[in-house]
C-alpha cells in the first residue's frame, strides 16, 4: 500500500542579498543538492522581497507589506526550511531578521498566530571567512526561530568555515566530505518535513 502523504519541498533561503554572498551559494548548492536527490527545492533572495524596516505604527496604520505576504506565501508551499545565514556580530542579518519580523506579523483570516512558523521544519546553516563557519550566528538564529516563534529546527546544523576558498567554480564545496554532510542534513530535513507534513 502506497502512502498518500505528499512529498516533501523544500525552501533554501539566505540571510544575504549581496550578489556574491557565500551564503547564497550555500543556499543554492542546497536546493541543487535537494534536486540531485530527487527533493523538489526552491531558492528564495530575500532580495527579491524589500521590505521596509519594521514598525507597529507603519502595521497598524497600512498593514504588512505585500512582500511580506509573498514570502509567507512561498514558506507555506514549502515543509522544510534551510536558512543559509551570516553572521553579523555573533548575530544574524538585519535583513533576515526584519523578514522574520514582517512574516510574523503576516495573519490570515482564521489562521492562529505564527502558524507558518510553527507548522514547519527549519534548518539551519552558515558560510563565513571565519574559522567557525558562522556558528556563532547560528545560535542567535535558533533562539528567535525556536523560542520567539515556536519553530521545530533540527539540532544538525551546517558551518563552512574559510568560504572564501570552500567553493569550486560549480558552486559545490571543494571538500568532498563538507558536501556529503550537508547532504545529509538536507535529507534529515526531508524526512522530518515530510513526518510532520504527513
Amino acid at each position: 500500500m502506497t502512502s498518500s502523504r505528499p512529498e516533501p519541498r523544500l525552501l533554501f533561503i539566505s540571510g544575504s542579498s549581496r550578489e556574491k554572498s557565500w551564503n547564497k551559494k550555500l543556499a543554492r548548492l542546497g536546493e541543487k543538492i535537494a534536486e540531485a536527490n530527487g527533493i523538489a527545492g526552491t531558492f528564495a533572495d530575500l532580495g527579491d522581497y524589500p521590505m521596509p524596516i519594521y514598525n507597529g505604527d507603519d502595521e497598524m496604520r497600512d498593514g504588512p507589506p505585500d512582500n511580506a505576504r509573498k514570502l509567507k506565501a512561498l514558506m507555506k508551499v514549502h515543509s522544510g526550511i534551510f536558512i543559509a545565514s551570516p553572521e553579523y556580530n555573533a548575530s544574524f542579518s538585519p535583513l533576515l531578521k526584519n523578514a522574520i519580523d514582517w512574516v510574523s506579523h503576516t495573519r490570515d483570516e482564521g489562521e492562529s498566530p505564527l502558524e507558518v512558523y510553527k507548522t514547519r521544519v527549519f534548518a539551519l546553516g552558515s558560510a563565513s571567512s571565519g574559522g567557525m563557519g558562522g556558528l556563532r550566528g547560528l545560535s542567535q538564529l535558533r533562539l528567535v526561530l525556536e523560542t520567539g516563534l515556536g519553530a521545530l529546527v533540527l539540532p544538525d546544523q551546517f558551518a563552512v568555515p574559510r568560504a572564501v576558498d570552500a567553493f569550486d567554480e560549480n558552486g559545490h564545496l571543494k571538500n568532498k566530505d563538507s558536501q556529503e554532510t550537508f547532504k545529509v542534513l538536507i535529507q534529515k530535513l526531508a524526512r522530518a518535513a515530510h513526518v510532520l507534513h504527513g
